[in-house]
């Protein structure tokens, strides 16, 4: 894969798009040591510390807009092999649905998926966004950064490679929405949540409580709940963390 990278950028997301309207097809990273307006999903800011991942990929191939929120999960199994990877194994990592990256039951990073219509067609941008220096503060969840586990912390530099070199592999195990099964199942070997009772926030300040049974074919959320049971495409997922319900606000730098 190919590699553009920036100092600054006031989104890597943004700077994708911009670069599929004038005709880029990709496979292309977009990356950048600072972010001046990220933003993460449905549009809420991310903070953006320098030192921290911030990085952006453009697919594009013959899936559309039906097939890309697979990439979603694809890009949040290859993101934690390549931590594993990076850092020997680190262990308390976790996916949150839908596109939360977890460090003991912390946000560690998000994904965030956005679909662009350019001159060569459909494309899909895949933002990865990760705490590796700083986490933010004052958040109404907790979070964490990779540079509190210790001697084994990982920058920016360090994580890019493994995750382009993991990306690929996953991308060909999807293989365009035909492999979509097994993604789904290692996916499912590290949700956080499974088995257990979340709160969903869903649009218009609608809240279901209940058990998180797993993943439909299509990657919607399966919730048990007391009136039975609801498939979700979309939603703000509440976890059980100590004592403390934690507002999982998928999100990343983009």
């Amino acid at each position: 894969m190919r590699l553009v990278a920036f100092e600054e950028l006031q989104s890597t997301n943004d700077e994708a798009k911009r670069l599929i309207e004038s005709g880029e097809r990709g496979p292309l990273w977009i990356v950048a040591d600072r972010q001046t307006a990220g933003r993460g999903r449905l549009g809420r800011p991310w903070i953006s510390g320098e030192g921290n991942l911030h990085a952006s990929l453009i697919l594009s191939g013959e899936f559309g807009p039906s097939l890309a929120p697979q990439l979603g999960f694809v890009a949040g199994v290859a993101t934690l092999a390549a931590l594993r990877v990076a850092a020997g194994n680190l262990g308390g990592l976790a996916l949150k649905w839908p596109n939360d990256l977890l460090l003991e039951r912390a946000k560690l990073g998000g994904i965030l998926l956005e679909g662009v219509s350019g001159p060569s067609g459909f494309s899909a941008v895949v933002g990865i966004g990760l705490n590796c220096v700083s986490a933010p503060s004052g958040l109404p969840y907790p979070a964490r950064a990779l540079s509190e586990i210790g001697p084994a912390a990982l920058t920016a530099e360090k994580i890019l490679t493994p995750l382009s070199d993991v990306f690929v592999v996953s991308l060909d195990e999807w293989a365009e929405g035909a492999g979509f099964a097994n993604i789904r199942a290692r996916w499912l070997e590290d949700a956080a949540g499974l088995g257990e009772t979340i709160r969903l926030g869903l649009a218009q300040g609608e809240e279901l409580l209940g058990r998180f049974e797993g993943l439909d074919a299509g990657g919607r959320l399966i919730l048990g709940t007391e009136a039975g049971e609801r498939v979700l495409d979309a939603g703000d997922v509440f976890l059980a963390h100590g004592e403390v319900e934690v507002l999982g606000q998928s999100g990343r730098v983009s």
